[in-house]
């Protein structure tokens, strides 16, 4: 078995002093061009390998963040993740990912890291957690919550202004000449989560037009599914007034929707716009495509991982919490006559 490279064997190929090959490793400023060429010029010749592990086990750390979301049968949750691990690795560092399901028990546990020493941080989607959970978060853990919150507090957020985002997807739908529109999956009262943000938005661009609020007009549902979408359509479909649009507030209720639509020999968008969010893959190529509100996933996903390492690896950074809010953009498409 060939002996292992060490830094001391670079720099000998090199013609440099070992501690000139960390710096370049390290990705040090103070190097000129020319050494740096040559130290990694020699790196690739004798295949030197950096010890990822060793090294964060001199630093006092696992190397390793986790991301833990409600779940991952939710297209976006599976396509966040993805731009999460794409930002981690571009910092050197390793994601664990875990499905809490919603439950509480779960949520706390990723809150406080398991109670256990295997990850550094975390990026928490959580849906169950209230603010005094928050309040008294373990401070030794550096944590980044995705979604939403009740009021700042002392850890670092990232999300999208779900209040602007609704209240343009339903001026859209407004500006299409549909009155009677309908909030698959929204909320009128409980806790500022996302579901209770849309709607308000929705309300704002109803008022902004000079349109009534009529509360009957908002569906709310178990989980935001497939199934659940498809049934909250056929339920509103059936009144005798129903409505001419369906504001869904993602798009696996949105999918579900145009299916149950279809069923019933409803047209998309001609007899009934249908509008989801998230941009999921699956809403690109359906028939018909989906009208959506798409975050950027992979800024919220970089920004989350920046803040979350600049913590680990700052930790003099104080107290204050930053606020990240990502951008959003509404992408028409056929199911609102794009």
């Amino acid at each position: 078995m060939a002996a292992r490279v060490r830094i001391k064997d670079v720099a000998a190929h090199a013609g440099v002093s070992p501690k000139t090959v960390s710096n370049v490793i390290n990705d040090f400023e103070h190097v000129s061009p020319e050494t740096r060429a040559a130290v990694r010029e020699s790196i690739e010749e004798l295949g030197y390998r950096v010890n990822i592990a060793g090294r964060q086990l001199r630093r006092g750390r696992s190397g390793m963040i986790t991301l833990a979301v409600p779940e991952l049968d939710v297209a976006y949750f599976s396509e966040l993740a993805k731009h999460v691990m794409a930002a981690a690795d571009r910092r050197g560092c390793t994601v664990l990912i875990h499905a809490t399901g919603s439950r509480r028990d779960r949520e706390l546990s990723a809150l406080n890291g398991f109670d256990a020493q295997f990850t550094d941080g975390v990026i928490l989607s959580a849906l169950t957690l209230r603010q005094r959970d928050l309040d008294h978060h373990e401070k030794h853990l550096p944590v980044v919550l995705l979604g939403e919150r009740h009021t700042p507090g002392s850890l670092d957020h990232v999300g999208i202004d779900n209040i602007a985002a609704a209240r343009e997807a339903t001026a859209h739908l407004l500006a299409r000449g549909r009155r009677r529109i309908a909030v698959v999956g929204g909320s009128l009262r409980g806790r500022q989560g996302t579901d209770r943000l849309r709607t308000i938005g929705y309300a704002e661009a109803l008022k902004a037009a000079g349109q009534p609020f009529d509360g009957d007009l908002v569906a709310p549902v178990d989980a935001f599914h497939w199934l659940d979408g498809a049934r909250a359509a056929a339920q509103l479909v059936e009144r005798p007034e129903r409505p001419d649009a369906l504001l869904c507030l993602n798009d696996h209720l949105a999918l579900g929707a145009v299916r149950a639509l279809h069923d019933r020999g409803l047209r998309v968008p001609d007899d009934i716009d249908v509008v989801g969010f998230d941009d999921i893959e699956a809403s690109r190529y359906s028939i018909p495509t989906i009208t959506t509100v798409a975050p950027d996933k992979e800024g919220i996903a970089r920004a989350a991982v920046d803040l979350l390492l600049d913590r680990i690896e700052r930790p003099d950074m104080g107290t204050g919490s930053a606020e990240h809010v990502a951008g959003h953009q509404l992408i028409v498409r056929e199911s609102s006559g794009g």
